[in-house]
């Protein structure tokens, strides 16, 4: 729609007024918004109401729509709403508009997309009106550029040819070109008159064997030749670049074409006079010995193998190849701590590359630490992080009631980080306040996405040495959680969450809102982070939570669950035949291989939180939310591994006892005595969701969900016992193992599979913890934690990081024959058990025929067995010329 001049007393009123208030009286006049700035001094922007749309029969998406976006108001309507709404009507900013309109109705317009700020406009004009229903065929904006742009711009003036006036560049055109300057060799050759047309002979011959038949003309530097180069000047002009564009075939139009070969022929003569022909006979016994040694080759190769591919497998690496040893690149150390400590828990950062926070605990037995419990309680217990830009100083420490020997980043918001106490506690913190320092510490370029690291020497730390000093913002209560340590936590999943039943619904926050942990006191506890729904609150609780002060250094993001925090769901691992339980140390859900790939969700959501949104747990919903859809083929089994070196497949959910009525844990499905010693790892793969890696005592096991028969691979006793252990994040086949002499095993599938592929020493304690971390597609990192709370970084070579081809289906070949190899045992066993059976119940019946035979038969039996025996005796005798068979013959009738 062409914009149009505005009346000049309408442009009198917007002089004279001043810009509106946001709040005026009823009794004063409002001046209407005008779209004057914009170029459409005709429309009116206005706001109509649910009840003014049903009082004028302009309903939103029933009335008025995309197709139909306009009504016609006639001016009397638009009047008598006025005398009886008054103020209130939504057409009173406009009333001068209306009076002063010279047609019978105006045309109200649809504002879908609020292109003029509100959800309808009003055109005031008859033009107006006339313009929207008929629109010009120039669009409005090249009429407004038509306007504002001068019309010289766009006139074109055809080049006018000018005669060439010489400035005495030739000569120096001239001085500059290139010229032959050595004088050019013509040779002829020639041969005699008697030689033309001569018969000529071509006969094959052995070039080596002939004298004067082969002469090498080698390439050798002459001494006496010398090049001599001039100096000269070289100038060059700009000039537009230049692209030549070729293909092989040039096609004018397609076409189908066809060619028919036939083959050439001998005839039978031919044939006859070939087959009989000696330089045939003589060409086949000089070649044939070539022929064998290529077929020989042709045996030994695969010429089917693809070059090309290998080629670019190989100009594509990053490093050398040979090199397969651990690198060591950064270290880092508590040296201000005053007591001895040991790492338990290491995390890498799931969005700030370089930065990684451990946890450490002091270095005492149990007897140890109830005798100094007492000095124990005044030194603060931390959760670290370390920074690649700085190895000495720490740049946030996590304050925690007591050590912590388990922590977890939460996949939604890796600002919020839980744990698990030696005392049974689990704590939550939450450092966004400190978001800002711990990203500005990492080095590189803040433009890319993942910055490259710097050697050690070129590293800045930063000016600021003083550490921060974090408290936590909740933490559970003592007596309604874990009597003892906490072994391993777990974030559950954002795509469910499960209620007190140990049932599965699905999860519409989309942020993770739930735990899971395991104890050595027997239990393994689901907790929820929301606030529970409670029916009848108390006055008294009130007073309480008023009473309480938050510090101003801690953040209230989880004080709903300070000192009250009680678990959703306590399942007991009971070994049913006696009164003793199960005792849990690690445990590997079905949902963890989730979090190898929310890197990219938690980069979003970070952006997300810059931008200015708040995060999601500042205002969480208090407990389950009603009528949630629960998700029938979830799988509620986990594995877990004991204290005793038992390998524990069970069910979380509870079951009602038919007996008390009462829900109570499930009995465990499967129970396994693999490991001869503590489960330290229980790990699922990341490429295959079903391969589970366990790691205790002195060997490690491989297992896969649904194989009931027993682990895919048990390795043999090592010479030391193994501590820890991890998957590799990059090769299917590939995880490492550490062991209590300070030695890593690196285990390759593809290479070996009954021993390590290598080992390698790291440091000279007892390996506590093991995490690998992909910086880029080039470099990637393992961080091995000590008994003497060194933190090594070591760089993973390039045979390690990066897979061979179809290694991901090699693996799972692998996996599935073994798979076969154990039903195939299964079965053999089964026979073996079968046929031992037979062979007993065929034993039992031969000594019912035995007891069941009379006195004479029994009798005559062994008089037959004693005449087959004299019979072999006479005969043996005979042969060996002891005796006579005249003799035999009267000794037999003595007999």
């Amino acid at each position: 729609m062409a914009p149009k001049k505005k009346s000049p007393k309408g442009r009198k009123k917007m002089r004279g007024k001043k810009s509106p208030t946001p709040i005026l009286p009823v009794s004063e006049e409002v001046e209407p918004i005008n779209m004057e700035s914009m170029g459409h001094p005709e429309i009116y922007p206005l706001v109509l109401t649910t009840k003014t749309q049903e009082i004028f029969n302009c309903r939103i998406d029933e009335d008025v729509t995309d197709e139909h976006p306009y009504k016609l108001i006639p001016k009397e309507d638009i009047f008598e709403d006025m005398r009886n709404r008054a103020a209130v009507s939504d057409f009173h900013p406009v009333k001068k508009i209306i009076q002063e309109y010279p047609g019978d109705e105006l045309l109200l317009v649809y504002d879908k997309d609020f292109r003029y700020g509100l959800n309808f406009y009003l055109i005031g004009t008859e033009e107006g009106k006339e313009n929207y229903f008929n629109p010009s065929e120039v669009p409005e904006e090249q009429e407004e550029n038509k306007e504002h742009i001068p019309e010289d711009v766009y006139m074109y003036k055809l080049p006018v040819s000018k005669p060439w006036v010489s400035l005495g560049s030739e000569k120096e055109i001239e001085e500059e070109s290139v010229k032959d300057s050595t004088k050019q060799i013509t040779y002829m050759i020639s041969r005699k008159r008697s030689e033309f047309g001569a018969p000529i002979k071509f006969s094959d011959q052995n070039a080596s064997s002939v004298k004067d038949g082969y002469i090498e003309c080698t390439s050798y530097p002459d001494k006496i030749f010398t090049l001599k180069q001039l100096e000269k000047d070289v100038s060059m002009q700009v000039v537009p670049q230049i692209r030549d564009i070729s293909t092989q075939t040039r096609w004018t139009y397609p076409k189908n074409a066809t060619t028919q070969y036939y083959p050439r022929e001998f005839s039978e003569e031919e044939k006859t006079a070939l087959n009989q022909s000696k330089s045939l006979a003589d060409f086949l016994n000089n070649v044939s010995m070539s022929v064998e040694i290529a077929l020989q080759q042709n045996e030994i190769m695969n010429t089917f193998i693809d070059d090309w591919k290998n080629l670019a497998e190989e100009e594509g690496t990053f490093g050398d190849k040979t090199d397969t040893h651990l690198k060591e690149y950064q270290s880092f150390t508590d040296l201000h701590s005053p007591t001895e400590k040991m790492i338990t828990c290491i995390s890498w950062h799931p969005t700030i590359y370089g930065l990684i926070a451990v946890s450490v605990a002091v270095r005492l037995s149990f007897e140890d630490r109830v005798h100094f419990s007492g000095k124990l309680l005044l030194q603060p217990s931390l959760i670290l992080f370390w920074s690649f830009s700085d190895p000495i100083h720490p740049q946030l420490m996590l304050e925690s009631p007591d050590d912590i020997f388990c922590f977890q980043f939460c996949p939604s918001d890796p600002n919020i980080i839980a744990g698990g106490c030696i005392n049974g506690q689990i704590i939550l913190w939450d450092i966004t306040a400190h978001a800002d320092r711990i990203e500005n510490i990492k080095t590189g370029d803040s433009r890319s996405k993942k910055p490259t690291l710097k050697p050690m020497f070129l590293l800045e730390p930063d000016s600021n040495k003083e550490a921060m000093y974090i408290r936590h913002c909740a933490v559970s209560s003592i007596e309604n959680g874990h009597k003892n340590v906490i072994t391993d936590i777990h974030w559950l999943s954002d795509t469910f969450e499960i209620n007190r039943m140990g049932s599965v619904f699905e999860n519409r926050s989309g942020i993770c809102c739930q735990l899971a942990t395991c104890s050595a006191d027997c239990t393994i506890c689901f907790w929820d982070i929301r606030q529970q729904k409670v029916a009848t609150p108390q006055p008294t609780e009130k007073k309480k939570e008023e009473s309480i002060e938050i510090p101003f250094d801690v953040p209230s993001t989880f004080m709903h669950l300070d000192l009250s925090w009680k678990p959703l769901i306590k399942v007991r691992l009971s070994k049913g035949e006696t009164s003793l339980d199960h005792c849990p140390t690690k445990m590997s859900l079905n949902q963890d291989h989730l979090l190898y790939k929310s890197q990219d969700k938690m980069l979003a959501q970070n952006k997300a939180a810059k931008a200015g949104e708040t995060s999601p747990y500042h205002n969480l919903e208090g407990g389950m939310i009603d009528h949630l859809r629960p998700i029938d083929d979830f799988c509620t089994k986990f594995f877990m591994g004991t204290e005793e070196g038992e390998v524990i497949y069970t069910d979380w959910k509870l079951e009602r006892d038919p007996e008390t009525g009462r829900y109570t844990s499930k009995k465990p499905v499967s129970l396994y005595a693999v490991h001869d010693g503590a489960v330290h790892t229980i790990q699922r793969s990341p490429f295959y969701n079903d391969i589970i890696l366990t790691v205790g005592g002195w060997n490690v096991a491989i297992w896969k969900e649904g194989v009931v028969t027993g682990p895919l691979l048990q390795s043999c006793c090592a010479p030391k016992r193994y501590t820890s252990g991890h998957w590799s994040l990059t090769r299917p086949g590939v995880f490492y193992i550490g062991r209590e002499d300070g030695y890593i095993d690196i285990w390759d599938l593809l290479e070996k599979t009954h021993e390590p592929a290598q080992s390698q020493n790291i440091c000279i304690t007892m390996i506590t913890y093991i995490k690998p971390q992909t910086f880029s597609s080039k470099q990637q990192f393992i961080a091995v934690a000590d008994y003497y709370g060194t933190l090594h970084i070591l760089e993973i070579p390039w045979t390690l990081s990066h897979p061979s081809t179809n290694e991901v289906s090699s693996v799972n070949h692998y996996f599935e024959r073994e798979v076969k190899h154990l039903e195939y045992v299964l079965q053999r066993k089964m026979i073996r058990e079968k046929e031992k059976k037979e062979m007993e119940l065929e034993m039992e019946k031969k000594k019912v025929k035995t007891y069941q035979k009379s006195k004479e038969q029994m009798e005559a039996e062994m008089r037959m067995d004693y005449e087959s025996y004299l019979e072999l005796e006479r005969s043996v005798l005979i042969n060996l010329g002891l005796i006579k068979v005249t003799e035999m013959l009267s000794y037999m009738d003595m007999m």
